[in-house]
């Protein structure tokens, strides 16, 4: 184990054995690597342009990374990203008190400690007065993770608590990858998520995974990655009410490498998609950045809080988690990354 290490030029610490490597950034939080070490493959998404500490953001960082409210996220994002107490962007005015998209867990720093075989990193996050910590142990080819989070406040606190996972190349490649899912019912972002620069999906639009509906009244399977040379695109899924256990996995036939995560679906029961496919033209995407997010929380939708605690629901299914004053809750899952002939 190391704990103070470098990654693309940013401060991490490391577990590895034989199999596997992870590495997690000291800024931000963010699981960055999960390498298969026999075919040389990290999964995760490493964003074409070179991020920065979020810490040292500033002004003369904004003709790189736009001057939005996630452009600080941009900066230095990676892999999977811990969105907490927000799934999405802001409010107008919670941005001009300092919040930026996705909440403070993306931007936090994050210190690293060793207990035995298992790296621990933790943070306290001023604006929702919670404290987080992540406990991450590598066992052959899976890693077991813990999270808990720690309720300051003397009131419950409504909270968003999502697993932004996202994939990038080599492992992901147009019409090439595939996915499955413990997904049921599903619905599309109900507004324009595209930014008005593709008539894709079709918003609002309810359906059985994995055919989504489509803006030309075609169906498009999600279980592979588009052949679409510009694409983009989030939908919503409710996890298998029936099996206490859900999953995502991924698989790269070209790199014979299987992908996945599980959890209980008690703790996470919605799994959202997202896909930028050279679709956005404004920094730092550049029309470049080809990635697909698998996200597993507590929220349907990315969205704001108080959106969150509007829609209170989707299927039935309660779209936020209370956070009880004074205490704490946990959940755990696992990744899992192996040598594979298929799905």
């Amino acid at each position: 184990m190391l704990l103070g290490t470098q990654f693309h030029g940013r401060r991490a610490a490391q577990l590895e054995n034989d199999q596997v490597r992870v590495t997690v950034l000291g800024e931000g939080g963010h699981i960055a690597e999960v390498l298969h070490k026999a075919s040389g493959v990290n999964p995760l998404w490493t964003p074409p342009w070179e991020t920065i500490e979020p810490g040292s953001f500033g002004p003369e960082h904004q003709a790189t990374f736009g001057s939005n409210a996630e452009a600080r996220l941009l900066a230095g994002i990676m892999g999977h990203n811990l969105c907490l107490d927000v799934f999405g962007g802001p409010s107008e005015s919670e941005w001009r008190a300092g919040l930026g998209v996705h909440g403070e867990a993306s931007v936090a720093c994050y210190e690293f400690s060793a207990e035995g075989d298992t790296l621990v990193q933790r943070a306290e996050f001023s604006f929702s007065r919670l404290a987080f910590e992540r406990r991450l142990r590598l066992e052959g080819e899976t890693v077991f993770v813990e999270e808990r989070i720690v309720n300051h406040n003397a009131h419950d606190w409504p909270t968003a608590w999502t697993q932004h996972v996202s994939m990038g190349p080599p492992f992901i490649e147009r019409g090439v990858t595939l996915f499955a899912a413990s997904a049921t019912r599903s619905k599309v972002f109900e507004g324009d998520f595209a930014g008005g620069l593709l008539a894709w999906q079709k918003p609002g639009a309810e359906f059985l995974w994995p055919h989504c509906p489509m803006a030309d009244g075609s169906t498009l399977d999600l279980r592979l990655y588009p052949t679409a040379e510009r694409s983009a695109g989030y939908t919503a899924h409710l996890m298998d009410l029936q099996a206490e256990e859900a999953f995502f996995a991924a698989f790269s036939p070209r790199t014979r490498v299987r992908f996945g995560y599980r959890w209980k679906r008690a703790d996470f029961p919605w799994l959202g998609r997202w896909e930028e496919n050279c679709l956005r033209t404004h920094a730092p995407w550049a029309g470049r950045t080809m990635t697909c997010g698998m996200e597993f929380g507590v929220s349907p939708m990315p969205e704001t809080r108080r959106q969150m605690i509007e829609r209170q629901a989707m299927f039935g299914v309660p779209g936020y988690r209370w956070l009880p004053a004074g205490d704490e809750v946990r959940a755990s899952y696992q990744i899992e990354i192996r040598s594979a002939d298929h799905l």
